[in-house]
């Protein structure tokens, strides 16, 4: 179904000068020193192109975990965002995939049950969101809306068929599933990671592998899994020599909005060896005590079920690649941080893991990203808990962290980003008071 090409506008730099007011700039903070008065600049936006994707959002369509960008490079850059549309009453949504094509086109491709209608599920904010990735042959697949709920997985069977329901090809049927994200390799295949079980004692992530060359999944490994421990995947990436690199948090179990430990492992498949960001050797499934954590616990921080708690936690974490090294980021609220998550940024160091503050200046909302570029290295995307412009892309230089705007003018709420192959930002921009999606391209 063709559309006409929706509406693009660049901001300026000059343009967008006046609608923000420089304030000093924070330095990048070691995290064993307590943050003090950092302020982030808002300087404007490099150009940014924004589109507004041409089909309501449903206001369910928000998350932290999730992985719902994907791009592919034919005749040009084409971008598929999976989203939940309005459902058929207030309380319900339908998963479909926007796709870009490199002419500006946009068309729609809703998931498609068994009975060939487009599959409508219960919102459940925060989990019952989709995540997409594109095959090496073309195909896409879709995970869409589950919480402790079956196999909800949709793909088409070649590039440009119906998205339809393959839910019975993957392994584990009949558990539990939760926070599914997903990545493309190299070579074309797929690697997904989850939330797997609903038991009160503990719900272990499990990774998995599509074979594109043999259209099969199959189980890699249980990464990570303790009693009394829930596992919540973050991200997954895939670096030039195959090796899975993953990013996840540790909660009680059985659940909860504030988790603790982020943790990384790196998975091998030529090997069948798992590994810490050092490349010392993991038995797996880590458990905290054997994870390679990034963020260890602070002073006042419990494990705890109560989703009123209000001590030191993580909640949300992005990961990209400079060449195989892995590079976080991620929101957690310390003792002394006034209730705020601030937005730090982490890399391997020696034997363990060197923090910085990126953002302290005020409350964040659980939406992150962050990207490898040539000339910036580091961009960190984050979501302010209020204001006019909400997203923000940080770069750091000389020990300095600098913030511009990254969607001017757009009321967004929510995030995700993805670096396509010409080397370009893609961002997945949801507005979630006016049931709007957006495109960015930076």
């Amino acid at each position: 179904m063709r559309r006409p090409t929706a509406r693009a506008y660049a901001a300026s730099a000059a343009a967008l000068a006046a609608l923000f007011t420089p304030v000093p700039a924070v330095q990048a903070t070691p995290v064993t020193q307590p943050a003090q008065a950092n302020v982030t600049d808002r300087t404007a936006a490099a150009a940014t192109v924004i589109e507004k994707v041409p089909y309501a959002m449903d206001s369910s369509n928000q998350a932290a975990w999730w992985t719902p960008v994907a791009t592919y490079k034919g005749r040009g850059q084409y971008t598929y965002f999976a989203f939940n549309e309005p459902g058929s009453t207030a309380t319900t949504h339908r998963p479909a995939i926007a796709r870009r094509d490199p002419d500006g086109v946009w068309s729609r491709l809703p998931l498609l049950d068994k009975s060939g209608q487009q599959a409508e599920f219960p919102d459940d904010n925060g989990h019952n969101q989709p995540s997409v990735a594109r095959d090496g042959s073309g195909r896409l697949h879709v995970f869409a809306s589950m919480h402790a709920n079956a196999w909800r997985y949709f793909r088409t069977e070649a590039p440009g068929g119906d998205v339809t329901d393959h839910a019975a090809e993957l392994p584990d049927q009949g558990e539990g599933i939760t926070y599914p994200i997903v990545t493309t390799a190299p070579n074309g295949d797929l690697y997904l990671a989850a939330r797997v079980g609903a038991g009160a004692d503990q719900r272990p992530g499990k990774l998995y592998r599509w074979d594109n060359a043999a259209a099969r999944w199959s189980v890699v490994a249980t990464f990570a899994g303790a009693l009394n421990r829930s596992v919540y995947p973050d991200d997954l990436a895939v670096d030039a020599a195959g090796r899975v690199h993953l990013l996840y948090e540790w909660a009680k179990a059985p659940a909860t909005g504030f988790r603790h430990q982020l943790s990384y492992l790196r998975y091998d498949p030529s090997t069948g060896a798992f590994a810490n960001s050092a490349g010392a050797a993991l038995t797996t499934p880590v458990t905290p005590g054997t994870s390679d954590v990034i963020q260890e616990l602070t002073t006042g921080e419990e494990w705890s079920i109560d989703n009123a708690y209000t001590g030191p936690a993580v909640q949300s974490a992005k990961l990209t690649l400079d060449g195989s090294i892995p590079k976080v980021a991620y929101r957690y609220r310390s003792a002394d941080s006034g209730g705020n998550f601030r937005v730090y940024y982490a890399y391997p160091s020696g034997a363990g893991w060197a923090r910085q503050i990126v953002y302290a200046d005020g409350q964040t909302a659980a939406a992150l990203g962050i990207t490898w570029d040539e000339t910036d290295t580091k961009r960190v995307y984050y979501v302010t808990g209020s204001g006019a412009d909400r997203v923000f892309a940080a770069t750091e230089s000389g020990g300095t962290w600098t913030s511009q705007s990254a969607a001017p003018g757009v009321s967004a709420d929510r995030l995700a980003v993805r670096r396509d192959s010409d080397g370009n930002d893609v961002l997945y921009l949801p507005d979630t008071a006016h049931n709007s999606l957006y495109y960015g391209l930076r």
